[in-house]
C-alpha cells in the first residue's frame, strides 16, 4: 500500500471515529470535536454557516460548545473563571515550596536529632513518593465525590501536616509527618488540568497550562531562597512555620473563593442538579447526593488506570520522568558544590535561587507567546485544523535546551567555573523544563480532554518519581563517576527521552486512533 492511499486510510478512520465518539448516545455533544479525530478547527471562517458558537470577535470556534445551562463553568463570568485558576495556581505552588524548604534544614535537623543528613534525606525521598501517589487520588476521589469537597479537605490535611512538621520533636514524628504532607499537598498540582479542562476553553488551554506551570516550577527554588536566609538566624523549625503559614493562606483562598467545577456534559440541562449551597458544595453534600448522576465508584477507581493504559499517557510520563529527575538532580548538586567548593553560606546560597527563579519566569514569558505562535502557524498550514500533536513542536526546542544545559554545567562546575556561569546555566535548564511542561500538558488535554485530571495526575507521578529517583542517587552518582561522566550520562538520556516525542510527532495521531479514547461514564 503506497503511503498516500496509507494516509487517506488514516484520515478515513479518523472521520468514522470522530462521528461515533463526538456525541453521547442520546446525542449531546460530549467532546465537540470539528472534523478529524483528535483535531479541532479553530477557524470559524472554515465552518461557515453551520450553527456554532464563537468568541466575541467571530473568528474563533468555542471547544467545547458550551451549553445553555448558566451553571455550566464555561458560561461562568471571566473574573470568576480567572480567580479559580488564581486560587489553584497558588495551592499548586505549596507543595514543592514545603518540600525544597526541607532540602536547606538537612544539616541542623541532623545536629539535633544526632543522625546522618543522608537519614534525614530519608523524609524528602518519602515526601516526593507521595506527591505522586497523592495525586492518583486525588483525581479519582474528585470524579466521585465532586473537586471542590476534595480540595477543601485535602488542603485541610496538608495544613494540619504542616504545622506537624514544624513542631515535631523526634525525626521519626518529622518524617510522618512530611510523608503525609506529601500525599495531600498535591492536590491542586495533580488536579490542575481537570480544572482548566473544566473552566476554559480550547483556544485558551496553553496560555492558563503555563499560569498553572509557572507556579509550580518557581516554587522548588522560591522555597529554598526563603529557607536559607532564615537558617542561618533562626532554629530550623521557623521555616515550616513559614511554610504552614503560607498553606493556612491557601486553605483560606479555597474556602473563600474556589467552587464546584465537575459539570456532566452528558447530560441535558434539565437533567442537572443545579447549585443551592455554597456551604453544602464546601462539605461534599451536594456533589453526594448527584454523585449517581457521574459514575460509580469503581469507575471513578479506574480512571487512572485507564488513562496510563493509553500508549501517548505512559510516554508523556516517562519522558517527563527522565527530564525533571535532572532538574531536582542538578539543584541538589549545585547546592553541595557551592556550598563545598565556593565557601558559599546560607545566605549566598539563597541569593543564587534567584537565577532559577528567573530562569521559570523566563520560560512563563517565552512561552505565553511561544505556545500560541506555534499553534497560529500550524493552523495556516493545515487548513484551519490543529492536532494535538502539534503541542509537541515547541518540545523540539526545549529539549536540546535542557540537554546543553546541563552538559555544560558538568564542565562548569568540576573546573570551578565562575559561580555566574552555573547561574545562568541553571536557569537555562529551569526555562526549558518550563517551556516542555507546558507543551506536554497541553498535548495529553488536547489529546484526552475527558482525562483531564488523570492526564494530569500520571505527569505530576513522573515529575515527583523522577525527583524521588534523583535523590536517591545523585549525589553518590557524581562523587562516584565525576561531575563530567555523571552529567553526560544525564545528558544522554535527556537527548534520548527527546526522541519520545518524535516517535509521537511521527505516529501519536495513529496511536491514538488505534487504541481509542477513554470512554469513561462521564
Amino acid at each position: 500500500m503506497s503511503k498516500s492511499l496509507e494516509s487517506k486510510d488514516v484520515e478515513k478512520q479518523a472521520h468514522v471515529l470522530a462521528a461515533e465518539e463526538s456525541t453521547t448516545a442520546d446525542g449531546n455533544p460530549l467532546i465537540n470535536e470539528f472534523g478529524d479525530y483528535g483535531a479541532h478547527v479553530l477557524d470559524a471562517a472554515r465552518l461557515h454557516g453551520q450553527d456554532i458558537k464563537t468568541t466575541p470577535d467571530g473568528k474563533t470556534v468555542l471547544i467545547p460548545q458550551p451549553s445553555l445551562d448558566p451553571n455550566d463553568p464555561l458560561n461562568w463570568t471571566d473574573s470568576k473563571k480567572q480567580i479559580m485558576l488564581f486560587v489553584i495556581s497558588v495551592v499548586a505552588f505549596m507543595p514543592d515550596f514545603g518540600s525544597s524548604m526541607a532540602i536547606i534544614t538537612l544539616l541542623p535537623q541532623a545536629i539535633q536529632w544526632q543522625k546522618t543528613q543522608n537519614t534525614i534525606q530519608h523524609n524528602l525521598v518519602g515526601n516526593l513518593f507521595c506527591l505522586g501517589a497523592g495525586g492518583l487520588f486525588t483525581v479519582w476521589l474528585s470524579a466521585y465525590f465532586g473537586r471542590l469537597p476534595v480540595l477543601v479537605s485535602f488542603t485541610s490535611m496538608a495544613l494540619g501536616t504542616s504545622a506537624w512538621c514544624a513542631a515535631a520533636t523526634s525525626f521519626e514524628s518529622y518524617m510522618a509527618a512530611r510523608i503525609l504532607n506529601g500525599f495531600f499537598s498535591i492536590v491542586a498540582q495533580a488536579g490542575g488540568l481537570m480544572y482548566i479542562q473544566d473552566l476554559f476553553f480550547f483556544h485558551e488551554h496553553p496560555r492558563k497550562i503555563n499560569i498553572w506551570s509557572g507556579a509550580i516550577i518557581v516554587s522548588p527554588y522560591l522555597g529554598p531562597l526563603i529557607a536559607a536566609f532564615m537558617i542561618s538566624t533562626m532554629p530550623w523549625p521557623n521555616v515550616f512555620w513559614v511554610a504552614t503559614g503560607f498553606t493556612a493562606l491557601c486553605w483560606i483562598l479555597v474556602v473563600g473563593l474556589a467552587d464546584e467545577t465537575i459539570y456532566n456534559r452528558n447530560l441535558p440541562k434539565e437533567q442537572q442538579t443545579p447549585p443551592k449551597s455554597r456551604l453544602m458544595r464546601l462539605i461534599g453534600v451536594e456533589q453526594w447526593r448527584s454523585r449517581h448522576d457521574r459514575q460509580t465508584f469503581w469507575q471513578a477507581v479506574m480512571r487512572p488506570v485507564v488513562a496510563i493504559s493509553k500508549v501517548p499517557v505512559l510516554l508523556c510520563t516517562i519522558y517527563y520522568f527522565l527530564n525533571f529527575a535532572w532538574v531536582i538532580g542538578v539543584n541538589a548538586t549545585i547546592s553541595i558544590w557551592l556550598t563545598d567548593s565556593y565557601g558559599f553560606t546560607p545566605y549566598n546560597l539563597g541569593m543564587f535561587y534567584f537565577a532559577p527563579i528567573l530562569g521559570s519566569l523566563l520560560g512563563a514569558l517565552v512561552g505565553h507567546w511561544l505556545h500560541d505562535l506555534v499553534g497560529k502557524i500550524y493552523i495556516q498550514r493545515h487548513d484551519g485544523k490543529i492536532e494535538p500533536e502539534a503541542r509537541l513542536i515547541i518540545i523540539w526546542l526545549a529539549s536540546p535546551i535542557m540537554a546543553i544545559s546541563i552538559l555544560i554545567l558538568g564542565f562548569a562546575l568540576q573546573h570551578t567555573w565562575h559561580y555566574m556561569a552555573i547561574a545562568v546555566l541553571a536557569a537555562v535548564q529551569v526555562a526549558g523544563i518550563m517551556i516542555a511542561t507546558v507543551a506536554l500538558n497541553a498535548y495529553l488535554l488536547d489529546a484526552y480532554p475527558e482525562g483531564s485530571g488523570e492526564v494530569g495526575a500520571w505527569i505530576v507521578v513522573g515529575r515527583t518519581w523522577g525527583g524521588f529517583m534523583a535523590t536517591y542517587i545523585e549525589i553518590n552518582w557524581v562523587i562516584q563517576d565525576g561531575l563530567v561522566n555523571a552529567f553526560g550520562a544525564q545528558t544522554g538520556i535527556t537527548a534520548a527521552a527527546a526522541l519520545i516525542v518524535l516517535f509521537l510527532g511521527m505516529y501519536g495521531k495513529r496511536i491514538r486512533l488505534w487504541q481509542g479514547r477513554m470512554k469513561f461514564a462521564m
